[in-house]
């Protein structure tokens, strides 16, 4: 699934190719999945706040995107401001998933108040408009507001405003996270809670975070190995895959994975159904 990313925004919509780290056109990615359509899907990247986003979308839509991405620390977009109303309406109509990040954001800059605007529960908004949601990474880092408290609520774990959401009965169907970057340094720690929560898998979504696995520092699995979670003696194979191909290498590591037997369900990989147009 390749992934677009729209620019920085002002609150007119107006880019800020400044305040952007980089711009990936949804027409560059379209181009690639349609030159290799054995090997890749695409998924738009529409800021809500762009005068042109629901012509956007439907063109995306025409064009065969399979989601939407959204990263707003680092967009400058409010999941749970009122401005996005007329988009969710149109993807719950569509039933294109919105895959967006939450929880703090560690690569891509993010101005002012962006980290804020990861808080999961701020997915609220589209998850109650019937869109379907993917939090990207679990929200597996860094602390937000409780919004359910108020503005001024006390700081808690992201990871843990996530699985209060996945705790809802009424976002059963809606509502689902992806396993990207959840075997990186900053997040291990919350390997072992999404591989106990066997309830959670058939909601959960392998993803890769490319192109970090292939990142040496970032991803250690000898400190994974260290916590109980890999075998010792697969960590040699492991590694030796990576130099190979950072992809697989991702895909073997996420299905290695043990805490006390339980292991991701096969499930959890088999992505293509979430996907397909409804």
């Amino acid at each position: 699934m390749l992934l677009a990313f729209d620019y920085y925004r002002d609150a007119e919509g107006r880019p800020e190719p400044s305040r952007s780290t980089f711009y990936t056109p949804d027409a560059y990615a379209a181009a690639v999945a349609q030159r290799f359509p054995r090997r890749f899907e695409w998924a738009a990247s529409i800021h809500p706040y762009r005068p042109d986003a629901l012509e956007a979308l439907e063109s995306a839509r025409r064009r065969g995107a399979r989601a939407v991405k959204w990263l707003p620390n680092a967009m400058g977009m409010d999941p749970a401001s009122p401005r996005c109303d007329a988009f969710y309406a149109a993807l719950a109509r569509t039933g294109m998933p919105l895959l967006s990040h939450a929880g703090a954001e560690g690569t891509v800059d993010a101005w002012g108040d962006g980290q804020d605007l990861g808080n999961p529960l701020r997915l609220r908004r589209p998850l109650d408009h019937g869109v379907r949601v993917i939090v990207a990474h679990c929200a597996t880092f860094g602390k937000g507001v409780d919004l359910d408290v108020g503005p001024k609520g006390p700081k808690v774990p992201n990871f843990d405003l996530f699985a209060r959401l996945m705790g809802e009965a009424r976002y059963a169907r809606l509502l689902h996270g992806d396993i990207s970057a959840i075997v990186q340094r900053n997040r291990k720690r919350y390997l072992p809670a999404l591989l106990a929560h066997g309830e959670w898998h058939p909601r959960l979504l392998w993803g890769s975070d490319y192109p970090l696995p292939g990142v040496l520092p970032v991803i250690y699995v000898d400190a994974i190995a260290d916590l109980g979670l890999i075998d010792p003696a697969e960590v040699p194979v492991i590694v030796e895959i990576r130099r190979h191909n950072p992809l697989l290498f991702d895909f073997v590591l996420k299905r290695r994975l043990a805490a006390k037997g339980q292991r991701f369900a096969a499930t959890v990989f088999e992505t293509r159904d979430y996907f397909t147009p409804v």
